[in-house]
Formats: C-alpha cells, sequence, structure tokens
C-alpha cells in the first residue's frame, strides 16, 4: 500500500507536494498564536480582577481604618478638652466611617472577604455604641476607669477583627497574582509545545519533500555527467519525482536519444568525408602525375620549334609561342603546388629538432637571385641563438620559401624585404614584411581558400596559383604554429610565423595568444577566417587575428 501511495504521489506536480509542508506549517503556527491570544486574555482577566475587585477593596479596607482612627481622636479630644470643634469632627467623621464602610461591603460582597468585612464592621459597630457614642453624648471631662477599660477591650476586639481582614485582603490578591502567573506559564508551555510539535512534522514533511525532490534531481545531475562524458547509455528513469522532474527526465532522455543520432550521423559523414578526402587526394596525385609527363613534353617540343625557327617566326608566331611557354609554365607550377598541398594534408611528419635560423637563412639565399633581378634587397636579422623547434625540415623549408616569394613578387622594383627572427618568451617568430601592393581589407578573410588570389595581384598581373599561402598554413599548423597577416593595400603586408622552441614548457603560450589576438585588433590585423570547408586540410581552428596565407 505504501508503494502505491508513492507512486501515486510521484506524479505530483511540485506545487502540490509542497502545500501539505506550508498547510503544516501555517496550521500549528495559527494554533501557537490561539494558545498566545487565550492566554494572554486570561492573564489579563486575573491582572483585571486584582485592578477591579482586590485592589479597591484594600483600598476601602484602608480608608475604614483611617475614618476610625480620627473618630477615636475626636472622641479623645471631646473628652479632654469639651471643644465643640472635636463634636463636629465626630460628627463628619461618622459620616465618612458610614460611606466608607458602605464601600467595603460592596466590594467584598460575593468573595472570600465578605465574612471578615462583615465581622470588622460589626465590631466597629460595637465599638461606637459601647464607647464612641457615650463618651461624645457625655460631658466632657476626664474617662471613668470602667468606661476607659470597656473602650479598651472594644478596641482591641476591633484591632483584632481588622488584621483578620487584612490577611484576607493579602491572601485574595495572592492567589489573583498567582493566577495570572499560572495562566502565563501555561500559555507559554502551551505555544512552546505546539512549535515543537510544529518543528516535528515540519521535519517530517521537509524529510519526505527531500527524499521526493532530491533523489530524482541527484540521478538527473549523474545522467547529465554521463552525458558530458558521452557515455551513450546515460539516461534518465522518468518514473521518479514530481511531474516537472518527470517531464526533464524525458526531455534529457530526448535529447540523449537525439545526440546518439547525432554522432551516428558524423560518424558516416566523417567515414564518407575520409573516403572522399582519400579519393581526392589519389585523384590529385594521379592526375597530377599524368598532367606532368604532357606538359614536359609540350615543354621540350615547345624549346624545339624555338631553336629551329628562331629568327624566322613572324612576331604574331613569337608572342604565341612566348604564351604558350608562360601557361607551360604556370600548369607546372600550379601541378607542384598541388602536389605539395597534398604531400602537407597527408604526410607523416618525420620530426626533428632543426635550427629555424638557418633554414630561413637558406630560404634567404634562395630567393636572392629572383629578388636582384629586379633590384628588390633582402634585409635579414637574426640572433646568433640557436632556434631549434621540433619538425619536418623539407616541409617547413618550403613554408619559409613560399612567404619569401610571396614578399618579393609582390613587391615593387628597387624595394626592400625585411626578414626577422627573435625568440619571443617560449617561442620564436619569424616575420618578414615587404612594401608592395598589399591586400585591400575587403578580401582578408577571403585568404586561405584554394585558388583564391587578390583582386590587386590580379589587375597587376603577377603569376601565382592561390595556394602558396594555403600550403603555408597547412604546414605551420602540423607544426603546432600560428600564422598571423598584416597588410593595408599599398602599403605592404607583413607575415608573421611563430612556433613553439624545443625543450622548453610553453607555460606563457595562451597568455601570448590572448596578447597578440588584442593587438591584431587594435592594429588592423586580420578578422576571423571562415573554417575550410571538410577536406580542404585547413586548420583546425581558426582565431581572431589568423589568416591561412594568400
Amino acid at each position: 500500500m505504501t508503494g502505491v501511495v508513492q507512486r501515486a504521489d510521484a506524479g505530483r506536480p511540485v506545487a502540490r507536494l509542497v502545500s501539505p509542508l506550508v498547510w503544516r506549517l501555517v496550521v500549528p503556527v495559527l494554533v501557537a498564536v490561539v494558545v498566545c491570544v487565550v492566554g494572554v486574555l486570561g492573564s489579563q482577566a486575573a491582572v483585571d480582577r486584582i485592578s477591579s475587585d482586590v485592589e479597591p477593596a484594600a483600598t476601602a479596607h484602608s480608608d475604614v481604618t483611617d475614618l476610625v482612627a480620627e473618630v477615636d481622636s475626636a472622641v479623645s479630644a471631646w473628652a479632654l478638652s469639651g471643644d465643640q470643634r472635636a463634636r463636629d469632627d465626630y460628627a463628619r467623621a461618622r459620616l465618612d466611617l458610614d460611606a466608607a464602610s458602605t464601600r467595603l461591603v460592596a466590594q467584598a460582597r460575593g468573595t472570600d472577604l465578605e465574612a471578615p468585612v462583615a465581622a470588622e464592621l460589626e465590631s466597629v459597630a460595637t465599638w461606637l455604641s459601647g464607647y464612641a457614642v457615650p463618651v461624645v453624648e457625655d460631658d466632657p471631662g476626664p474617662l471613668t476607669p470602667a468606661r476607659s477599660a470597656a473602650g479598651e477591650d472594644l478596641g482591641d476586639g476591633y484591632r483584632a477583627r481588622r488584621e483578620v481582614t487584612r490577611e484576607a485582603l493579602a491572601a485574595e490578591l495572592d492567589r489573583a497574582e498567582a493566577a495570572a502567573t499560572l495562566r502565563m506559564r501555561l500559555t507559554l508551555v502551551a505555544a512552546v509545545l505546539v512549535l515543537v510539535g510544529t518543528a516535528l512534522l515540519v521535519g517530517r514533511a521537509r524529510t519526505r519533500l527531500l527524499a521526493e525532490l532530491s533523489e530524482p534531481l541527484l540521478a538527473l545531475e549523474q545522467v547529465v555527467q554521463r552525458m558530458l562524458r558521452n557515455d551513450p547509455d546515460g539516461r534518465a528513469a522518468d518514473e521518479r519525482g514530481p511531474k516537472e522532474i518527470r517531464s526533464i527526465a524525458r526531455a534529457l532522455n530526448d535529447f540523449a536519444d537525439a545526440g546518439s543520432r547525432a554522432r551516428a550521423v558524423e560518424g558516416r559523414i566523417q567515414d564518407e568525408l575520409h573516403v572522399l578526402d582519400s579519393a581526392k587526394d589519389d585523384f590529385v596525385s594521379n592526375v597530377s602525375h599524368e598532367l606532368r609527363t604532357p606538359l614536359t613534353t609540350i615543354s621540350g617540343y615547345l624549346e624545339m620549334v624555338a631553336d629551329e625557327f628562331e629568327g624566322r617566326l613572324e612576331p604574331r608566331h613569337e608572342r604565341m609561342l612566348e604564351a604558350t611557354r608562360r601557361n607551360v609554365v604556370r600548369l607546372r607550377a600550379l601541378i607542384d603546388d598541388l602536389l605539395a598541398l597534398s604531400r602537407a594534408e597527408t604526410r607523416s611528419s618525420e620530426l626533428e629538432p632543426s635550427d629555424v635560423t638557418e633554414m630561413v637563412t637558406d630560404a634567404v639565399t634562395d630567393v636572392r637571385m629572383t629578388a636582384a633581378r629586379r633590384g628588390i634587397t633582402i634585409d635579414v636579422s637574426v640572433t646568433d641563438e640557436p632556434m631549434l623547434v621540433v619538425c619536418d625540415r623539407a616541409m617547413l623549408y618550403r613554408a619559409f620559401l613560399n612567404v619569401l616569394t610571396n614578399a618579393v613578387k609582390f613587391s615593387h622594383d628597387g624595394a626592400t624585404v625585411e626578414v626577422r627572427v627573435e625568440r619571443v618568451r617560449h617561442r620564436v617568430e619569424i616575420a618578414v614584411r615587404d612594401h608592395g601592393i598589399g591586400i585591400p581589407r575587403a578580401e582578408l578573410d577571403r585568404l586561405g581558400t584554394r585558388f583564391f588570389r587578390a583582386s590587386n595581384a590580379m589587375t597587376n598581373e603577377i603569376a601565382g596559383t592561390g595556394l602558396g599561402l594555403r600550403i603555408v598554413q597547412t604546414i605551420i599548423d602540423k607544426h603546432a604554429g600560428d600564422v598571423i597577416i598584416e597588410s593595408a593595400e599599398g602599403d605592404g603586408t607583413t607575415v608573421f610565423v611563430r612556433l613553439r622552441l624545443h625543450g622548453e614548457r610553453d607555460t606563457d603560450l595562451d597568455t601570448d595568444l590572448d596578447t597578440d589576438l588584442d593587438t591584431d585588433l587594435d592594429g588592423g590585423r586580420l578578422p576571423a577566417v571562415p573554417a575550410p570547408l571538410p577536406g580542404e586540410g585547413g586548420p583546425a581552428g581558426v582565431e581572431a587575428g589568423r589568416a591561412p596565407g594568400r
């Protein structure tokens, strides 16, 4: 039966689970408030009785006592002096005594004071009739021993009764105060008991509520943690907990199922992409090799025609022959670049520590002759410290050679190309700056796509395949490096290549990158480049300020 109730509770909304807890808290608090109010009212009634019954009776009794003393004083004054004023004082005191006695009787009526007050007033009347009245009505003069003795006896009787009344008043006052104190204590005890009961009820309700809420939530947390670890079997039990938690569990399960389906689709797509990428590489390699042979034949026959008909060709035929030669060279360069890019994307590199400074110096030496034909000067600034990096020497040398070739190609005749190799914390930075045509800012984000060439390069009819910087970026990415390009049309281009030095922990790598990116954004460097299409072999991640080349 308990299990059935728990399953029924599990389907309730959270509001219905919380409502009993609220009522178990509100109702006892209301009961405690009622108990306190009733207790306070009872205590107030006891206090009111003291102020309305006991204290007025005590006041009236005090007035009677004082007036009896005034009557006695007036009687003694008359007997000793015979002064008429003493008789007047006696008459006034008698009237006040009668009024005070009436008030005392009224206050004592219906209480435990009624009998002692009646006895005391009877003794007062006896003292007046047996002593005071005869003395006042007789002529003044010394009292006889018999009358004096009678007055003393009657006075002692009055005083004895007066003490009894006083004791009764004190007892009545004590009883009233004790009743008020008892009611107050009972009120406090009842309020404490109610609050303790409330705490116990709320504690039990809280325990039950936590069991119905926290356990399913903890189970959901564990499921989410399993999902974060890509556990394919991570599922939530949707039959536990309130209605809202069960809905969340079902949503999580739907999300996990969708994620599993998405991963399955992604796996199939990746497999297909790998197949396509492999087929593309094979196609590029085969086509390149197949094209190289006929191009070599065409180039040879062109040289033979040029040699055989040297001096006998018309200018029109010379231009046709030169255009053919130029396009053969362009096709050969394109084939070489395609093969180089394919090798860079698929080749398993054989890494070894090599000196970057030496490779850059060799690359500069190789391009100096081409630069000298156009009057271009290459200024090199390197340090004596070896800059060792773990690399595929042939591939990394090709990257440096491409960067330097581009710098010379896009420079103006007679210009200067600046090459700098320096250490930046735990990395080596190679900077190549030219003062040539630059790249239009609107085209910076298109750098890195295959076969893309800047519009000003095409306008100036500068030869190229549009694969040079893509090859550079692919090679540098394989070496866990960065390529950053700064360029402004008409002012030239600066290419920064940064590689991690061998044998040093690059603990400041993230900080360096953040600083570089901030500088790139402030200094107008390249914006983020769109990720390459699947199979293009681009960088795994593209950051702001980085470009894969031009």
